[in-house]
């Protein structure tokens, strides 16, 4: 199983539009951070975490020729705008795309893209398959997700375990329950905005501390502010065991 960094940054990007700090002006490629994203292969599924603003963008950085399936964390906007691009794939694959949400999340595409969802099909939308995921594990092709309910400020967001691997992001709290979900992970990514203290995203000391209770062999942050800092500068800060993800990051893991 391969895992792609298609985003790591947080809901406006970095760099920011109109921002003149060092990190927005960088020339280090590992500063530049669409929202965030990953895309999970194996060999019968090509399947991608959340499609923000910059679904198109990634779709074309990272050279994807196919797509079953998309699985959302929650609704906000910086997560779910860029569905409307899975058209290329329906053209391609001649059928739909299998879309994984809860209710909340299904309300919002609803809302959203109501053109969709419309009795009358207008030639060229979108074409997708709704499933409905809760706390209860499924399966997309061979590949088991393991829903984990962390809390976005008041805002229940799924993160998700896949054998040895998880992903969390836009969390600033993990019961005690759903962290035991989390134990014996290998890899764990979870959210680390900024080192200022946040109302709903962990913060940079908040994850590391996290990371080191949970004790994967690797943890990689994600969802980075530009506030948060140059990604030389950070990296040397962080524990053995902990770094930044940065776009196009790829992970090779075991089925």
């Amino acid at each position: 199983m391969k895992i792609t960094f298609l985003g790591t940054g947080t809901s406006q990007g970095v760099p920011v539009i109109a921002c003149n700090c060092e990190v927005c002006t960088s020339t280090d490629a590992r500063d530049n951070r669409l929202r965030t994203s990953i895309m999970i292969e194996d060999k019968s599924k090509v399947i991608v975490v959340d499609s923000g603003p910059d679904f198109r963008q990634q779709m074309l950085r990272a050279h994807v020729q196919r797509l079953d399936a998309i699985v959302f964390t929650h609704e906000h906007k910086d997560h779910i705008a860029g569905l409307d691009d899975i058209r290329a794939f329906n053209y391609r694959q001649k059928g739909p795309v299998d879309v994984y949400g809860d209710l909340r999340v299904q309300a919002a595409l609803k809302r959203e893209f109501y053109y969709i969802f419309e009795e009358f099909k207008y030639p060229g939308i979108p074409q997708l398959n709704l499933h409905t995921i809760g706390s209860e594990p499924f399966n997309i092709g061979h590949i088991t997700f393991t829903p984990i309910e962390v809390l976005h400020y008041k805002l229940p967001v799924l993160g998700f375990r896949i054998n040895d691997f998880t992903y969390i992001t836009d969390a600033k709290i993990i019961s005690a329950e759903e962290t035991d979900k989390i134990r014996g992970s290998k890899i764990l990514v979870i959210n680390a905005l900024q080192k200022e203290s946040h109302i709903s995203h962990f913060t940079l000391d908040e994850a590391v501390a996290f990371a080191q209770e949970i004790g994967a062999e690797k943890t990689y942050l994600t969802h980075i502010s530009h506030r948060l800092g140059l990604h030389s500068d950070i990296a040397k800060e962080l524990p053995r065991g902990i770094e930044l993800a940065y776009d196009g990051l790829q992970l090779n893991m075991a089925d």
